[in-house]
């Protein structure tokens, strides 16, 4: 017998609730740490034995009727108060599940193929968004761009003579 199924049987050799065999008691004989573990529980178990469960208080019965009497006389819940809780969950669950659904549907939605513009149908677009046309808009426009060079340089001087 191996020392480990030992430890399984020892609390119930203890207390008495499994006759000792010869194969326990030769492990027993043969080994010390066993032995000095079985006396152990015995000793436990003998205390065990001798203590006394204390006296519950004389008015335990009572208080426990009162106690009782307090629990059925509250109001019980209807019977929807288990439900409510899950289907608010559930049902939130559904709306936001049909919110996204609608939000990423195929014909609408931000994602949808009309509202997708690839980069190379901004480029292509009446010429617009390549080299050159941003060269020629700056070509017809220069005197536009030159003033707000100016408005900028304004807005500086009134800046600095406003905070000296």
């Amino acid at each position: 017998m191996k020392c480990e199924e030992m430890r399984e049987l020892m609390p119930d050799l203890a207390a008495g609730l499994t006759a000792m065999t010869p194969e326990v008691s030769d492990h027993l004989g043969q080994c010390g740490a066993c032995e000095a573990k079985m006396a152990e529980f015995r000793q436990t178990m003998a205390l065990l034995d001798e203590w006394q469960a204390p006296e519950p208080s004389p008015y335990f019965d009572v208080r426990l009727q009162s106690r009782l009497r307090e629990e059925i006389a509250k109001p019980q819940p209807g019977w929807m108060a288990w439900f409510r809780q899950p289907v608010l969950a559930a049902a939130l669950m559904a709306l936001a599940a049909i919110g996204t659904g609608l939000f990423f549907r195929s014909d609408s939605g931000i994602y949808a193929p009309e509202h997708v513009v690839a980069v190379n149908d901004i480029v292509t677009q009446s010429g617009e968004g390549s080299a050159v046309s941003d060269l020629q808009s700056l070509e017809k426009n220069h005197d536009l761009y030159s003033d707000f060079d100016l408005l900028d340089d304004l807005q500086v001087q009134q800046d600095v003579t406003a905070n000296p």
